[in-house]
């Protein structure tokens, strides 16, 4: 039902209202075409909708039209040598997370043993662990100074894929640094900023200043320092403390002061807000005779309301300041105020180190008993002593003839899971000589290498200096005897205890030394060390019998030598004979000697054979040789 065009107007022109008059809306026309915002009914929808669809079907949209770039392939084989990006943090969900938690607790409980191998297992398993779980471990190995355990996790962890991130070179940087591999830790930076695909963090530049600093390269860290802002970081005041105390070590004061106005124009400011740069502050004026201007500085820093932010740290570096100064005193007051004000987790302004400062002013105070009363009352403050505290003042208490407190204090490390060392061994070992107990320093000597620790050359010889002093030889030859498969010996070790008995009438364990050493190091028994052995034979006339054992492992190596070949031998003749019984009696023809000519021979009177057979016209189907 459509209206013509003449009859649509004429409605149109009539519906218009008229001018001068009263506009008035009639309702519309049953006939006019006026399209509504919706459907009449739900039938003509649904065919709108068909419709459209059919459209779009047939028409594609314009989008298809638009040109489309290729997209590269992509090599389903990757480059081994890319290296892979560290997993994030929120990796640790799901088992993950759980395993996660199982391993910290295991460190807690102090089982890092079965927190590394409970990492090691799950690494091919269904729940493989993150690196945040094996930093986890190899952080607390690195508490515990567990160092070979450490880079063998590492190692570990690396050959399975485990992609390490920031935190893992920064344990690392750790590590070589408190070993004093310093190439090795300068080398691991360069790899670090040139092939992995991450930067290194301020606290991995702190790692590397601290440890350059601790071991005497200041210039080298001012380098790296330098290097680290030529990258865009922030100057960080807690560098600049670590540099500034690198100098005050050195005594150059007036470097001191350089770095401090150096890090003030960096900052663009006149005031420093960050206590830790104070401490080292006031030992350059130590330095340069400055006390006035010392504790002015001191003030600055700590009095009341004061805006300088303090930590525990920087309130460590001002303590050592006071008490390597004359000062100690005024120390004494401002532990005691960070002991008040110390009330964590909101406020902490004591550590570990404030407890090491403290027990060191003592000992340098001669308060003995005092050192020891602060050193137990760590735990008080919820502080925990480390191997390194317990040797600072084991040392203090051993040199100043206090053997039974220090005895005391090492028997308490086991109570507190404490570890300990070479050093603590060493150190209790010789104040026992000192005290005449050489019974007691046999017994510290041998529970080190049962505790798997692993005394190095200087620890071993003043052991056999301390016995063969106190008339211990036949001590000094067991513990000899014990160290010679795990310590490298020098002639001097060897010429030592060769003395020894010799002195005693023992010419015949010197012999056997030198059996040894020939047997199984030949090249340990110079020309020095066989001078000297026929020395002191010569006094027994007896020197011939160096040249008669010479000649005798000569001999008994000539023995094996050929024993070793005859073996070899008969093995070859049984491989022969079994292949021989392995082989068809065609290829055994001739005489007995059965000679590769005679085999040869056998081999081509075959083929003529098969020659002349195929000649007169017969079929050869198989021939076997």
């Amino acid at each position: 039902m459509a209206l013509s065009k003449l009859t649509l107007l004429n409605h149109l022109t009539k519906a218009l209202p008229k001018p001068g008059r009263p506009r008035s809306y009639a309702p519309p026309h049953a006939f006019l075409p006026i399209r509504l915002l919706s459907f009449s009914t739900p039938e003509e929808a649904a065919a709108e909708r068909r419709e459209r669809k059919l459209r779009l079907r047939i028409d594609p949209p314009f989008s298809a039209f638009r040109h489309k770039h290729p997209s590269p392939a992509t090599s389903s084989v990757q480059n081994p040598n890319t290296p892979k990006i560290p997993e994030p943090a929120s990796a640790l969900s799901g088992n993950r997370l759980n395993l996660h938690n199982r391993v910290l607790k295991l460190i807690r409980e102090n089982d890092l043993d079965e927190a590394a191998l409970l990492t090691r297992h799950s690494i091919y398993s269904n729940c493989r662990p993150t690196i945040h779980t094996c930093n986890s471990v190899m952080a607390a190995q690195l508490r515990q100074s567990k160092y070979p355990d450490l880079l063998s996790l590492h190692r570990f962890i690396t050959q399975a894929g485990v992609a390490s991130n920031v935190v893992t070179y920064n344990i690392l940087f750790t590590l070589y640094l408190n070993c004093r591999k310093i190439d090795l830790a300068l080398e691991t930076y360069k790899q670090l900023i040139k092939e992995v695909p991450f930067n290194p963090s301020p606290t991995t530049y702190r790692i590397l200043i601290k440890g350059l600093v601790e071991n005497q390269l200041v210039q080298k860290a001012v380098e790296l320092k330098n290097d680290m802002e030529k990258k865009g970081y922030k100057p960080d005041p807690t560098i600049y403390s670590y540099l500034m105390s690198g100098q005050a070590k050195n005594s150059n004061a007036e470097l001191i002061f350089d770095l401090y106005d150096e890090l003030k124009q960096k900052l663009g400011t006149d005031h420093i807000l960050d206590g830790i740069i104070y401490g080292n502050l006031m030992k350059g004026h130590f330095l340069k005779g400055n006390e006035t201007e010392a504790m002015e500085v001191y003030k600055i820093a700590l009095v009341h309301d004061s805006p300088v932010k303090m930590n525990p740290f920087a309130y460590n570096y001002i303590l050592e300041a006071l008490s390597k100064n004359g000062k100690f005193n005024e120390a004494l007051n401002l532990f005691e105020r960070m002991k008040n004000e110390h009330n964590p987790p909101k406020t902490l302004t004591v550590n570990l180190g404030s407890y090491n400062i403290m027990v060191e002013g003592y000992c340098s105070e001669k308060k003995f008993d005092l050192a020891v009363e602060v050193f137990n009352s760590m735990g008080e403050k919820r502080c925990l002593p480390d191997t390194l505290s317990y040797n600072v003042l084991i040392d203090q208490l051993c040199n100043n003839d206090r053997l039974a407190d220090a005895e005391e204090l090492y028997n308490g490390m086991a109570d507190k899971n404490i570890s300990q060392d070479e050093y603590t061994f060493a150190t209790l070992m010789n104040a026992c000589f000192k005290e005449n107990r050489p019974d007691d320093s046999a017994r510290y000597f041998k529970t080190m290498v049962d505790s798997k620790l692993k005394p190095n050359l200087t620890v071993y010889n003043q052991l056999i200096d301390g016995l063969v002093n106190a008339g211990k030889i036949d001590e000094a030859k067991s513990f000899f005897d014990m160290m010679v498969p795990k310590i490298r010996m020098n002639d001097e070790s060897y010429k030592f205890i060769m003395k020894a008995l010799f002195e005693n009438g023992k010419h015949n364990e010197v012999m056997g030394i030198v059996g040894g050493m020939l047997r199984e190091e030949p090249c340990g028994f110079t020309e020095e060390i066989e001078e000297f052995v026929r020395e002191g034979m010569r006094i027994e006339g007896r020197e011939d019998e160096v040249s008669d054992i010479k000649a005798e492992v000569d001999r008994e190596k000539a023995e094996e030598a050929a024993r070793v070949a005859a073996e070899a031998e008969r093995a070859k003749e049984s491989a022969r004979a079994a292949v021989a019984a392995l082989l068809p009696s065609k290829f055994l023809r001739g005489d007995d000697k059965n000679s590769d000519d005679d085999w040869s021979e056998g081999r081509n009177r075959d083929f003529e054979e098969l020659g002349e057979r195929e000649s007169e016209g017969g079929v050869v189907k198989e021939v076997t040789f």
